[in-house]
C-alpha cells in the first residue's frame, strides 16, 4: 500500500510561487492532492507553478491575494472551500524577511514582518479551520525556521515573528484536536532558497560549519516534512515542531 497519499484532498499552499512554497505545491499535488497556490506578486512564477503540476498529471490552480489583508485571507480560504467542496489541508508558508540589528529595525519593518509572518498565517487558519471544522477533519502546517528557536544575531522582528508561530501551532492544536484538526510546525534551517542566496563569503561558511550534516538543505527535503504532516499517516501527530535544519540546532 502506498503510504502519505493525499488523493481527493485539497490543499492551500500560502507564497506557493517560489521556494519552499513551489516545492511544497509540487509534492502534495504529486501525492494526489488539488492544490490552491496562493500569491501576492509573481502571477507568472504561479502560473509556471501550476503549469508544471499539470504537465506531470496534477491538479493545481492560482489566486492572488495579500495574506497582510485578514479579511482576504479568510475570504480566500472560504471561497477555495466553497468552490472545491472542501479544504483539507493549510501550508502557511508566505512569509517575509527583512534583517536588521534591533537598535536599526524600523517600526514599518517590524510591523510588515509580523503582518505577513505572523497576522497573515493566523488569519489564513482562521479561515480554513471554519471549512475543517464543518469536515471534521483537518492539517494545518506553519512554517517557521531555525530562528525562532534559536534566534540570530541581526534578525530580532524576523526570529520573534517565527517563534510566534510556534505559540500559535501549540495553542490551535488544543483548541482544535477534538475537530479532528491537527497542527503543527516546520522549522527550516539553512535551505537553499531565493531567500539564502544573498547570504555569501564567510557567513555562508560560518553557517556551514553550524550544521552537522555540512551543506544546506534543499526546499524539496522541507517540502517532503510538509507532505508526511498532510498525510492520514500523521494523524496522532498534533503540536509539534517537526526541524528540518540538518543538525543546526537541537
Amino acid at each position: 500500500m502506498s503510504m502519505f497519499r493525499l488523493d481527493g484532498m485539497v490543499a492551500v499552499v500560502t507564497g506557493g510561487s517560489r521556494g519552499i512554497g513551489r516545492a511544497c505545491a509540487e509534492v502534495l499535488a504529486a501525492q494526489g492532492a488539488h492544490v490552491v497556490v496562493t500569491y501576492v506578486r509573481g502571477a507568472d512564477e504561479a502560473a509556471k507553478v501550476v503549469a508544471a503540476i499539470q504537465e506531470n498529471g496534477g491538479k493545481a490552480e492560482a489566486i492572488a491575494f495579500d495574506v497582510a489583508d485578514m479579511k482576504a485571507s479568510e475570504d480566500a480560504m472560504s471561497d477555495v472551500a466553497k468552490r472545491l467542496g472542501k479544504l483539507d489541508i493549510l501550508v502557511a508558508n508566505a512569509g517575509v524577511a527583512i534583517d536588521g540589528l534591533l537598535l536599526r529595525v524600523k517600526e514599518e519593518d517590524f510591523d510588515r514582518i509580523f503582518d505577513v509572518n505572523v497576522k497573515g498565517s493566523l488569519a489564513c487558519a482562521r479561515g480554513a479551520i471554519k471549512s475543517m471544522m464543518r469536515a471534521r477533519f483537518g492539517r494545518v502546517i506553519f512554517l517557521s525556521s531555525v530562528v525562532g528557536e534559536m534566534g540570530n544575531a541581526g534578525q530580532s522582528a524576523y526570529a520573534a515573528s517565527k517563534a510566534a508561530l510556534l505559540g500559535l501551532t501549540k495553542t490551535l492544536a488544543r483548541e482544535y484536536a477534538s475537530r479532528n484538526i491537527t497542527v503543527n510546525a516546520i522549522t527550516p534551517g539553512f535551505i537553499d532558497t531565493d531567500m539564502t542566496t544573498s547570504i555569501q563569503g564567510d557567513a555562508k561558511e560560518g553557517m556551514l560549519k553550524a550544521i552537522p550534516l555540512g551543506r544546506t538543505g534543499r526546499a524539496a527535503e522541507v517540502a517532503a516534512a510538509v507532505a508526511f504532516l498532510s498525510s492520514k499517516e500523521a494523524s496522532y501527530i498534533t503540536g509539534e515542531t517537526l526541524r528540518v535544519n540538518g543538525g543546526m540546532y537541537m
